[in-house]
């Protein structure tokens, strides 16, 4: 079986304009794209993006707060929860214009001393944002992120949301499953890829520790694309790394 894989073209093709990446994606022979953010376009335009290149649109972050001032989603932000809710109605109204089936819902970084309360909120907050993606028959993601890249990030490992998925109960609340932070935070990325595969409806490569290509490091990516053509994986993988030099320069480690 061949694997899908997407570009990341909020880390992939930078050298361009963002409107310019997309078919330059194309051209390099990606048949999907994600981005961390589409919201600077509106959804018509994010629309006509992705269509005149011929692409898929696999996959986007909800609004995520203030990123300029420090936010990081806000999905487990105490007194945020009105905000959070807007911020769903305005990433379902990019899908329904899109077509895009899932998308992912930043926790955000809370102080230790408030990861109790940021639970709960981060429990309902889920609850409503899965609920209103199941109407639009949508999933909704959660990401867990390293410490290091992201210091105080309410969730950190692939264990953490398969308890959450649990106490939830929701069927289309899924895994978006970083190999780059799975492999920072336990050293095992391919054994907690096997261990969580059941909730897993994304993947996310880079190399390990750098974020470059995944073709070196502390990742055994041969060992990761073995393991999922062994499962059977259909999904998309996300090339969410920074290009060492410029992209198509170090695309080769696809074909090998």
């Amino acid at each position: 079986m061949s694997l899908k894989f997407a570009a990341n073209l909020s880390f992939m093709f930078t050298e361009l304009p963002f409107h310019e990446r997309f078919q330059a994606a194309a051209n390099a022979g990606f048949r999907g794209v994600e981005f961390l953010f589409p919201y600077a376009y509106s959804p018509t335009e994010i629309a006509e993006f992705v269509q005149r290149a011929g692409l898929t649109l696999v996959l986007h972050n909800l609004p995520p707060g203030d990123w300029v001032a420090g936010d990081r989603g806000i999905a487990a932000l105490v007194g945020r929860q009105q905000e959070f809710r807007a911020s769903v109605e305005t990433a379902l109204s990019y899908a329904d214009v899109t077509g895009l089936r899932q998308m992912h819902i930043m926790a955000g970084c809370v102080d230790d001393l408030d990861r109790d309360s940021a639970r709960e909120i981060y429990l309902e907050n889920l609850n409503h944002a899965a609920r209103r993606f199941a109407n639009a028959g949508l999933t909704a993601l959660i990401e867990p992120i390293n410490t290091t890249d992201m210091p105080g990030y309410f969730l950190n490992h692939p264990h953490e949301a398969h308890q959450l998925f649990s106490e939830l109960g929701e069927p289309n609340l899924r895994l978006q499953f970083d190999c780059y932070h799975a492999q920072i935070m336990g050293g095992d990325a391919v054994g907690a890829l096997e261990m969580h595969f059941p909730c897993i409806s994304h993947i996310q490569i880079a190399s390990v520790p750098d974020r470059h290509e995944p073709d070196h490091g502390d990742c055994d990516y041969a060992a990761v694309f073995s393991t999922l053509k062994k499962l059977s994986y259909t999904g998309w993988i996300g090339c969410e790394y920074h290009p060492a030099g410029r992209t198509e320069a170090g695309l080769a480690w696809r074909a090998r």
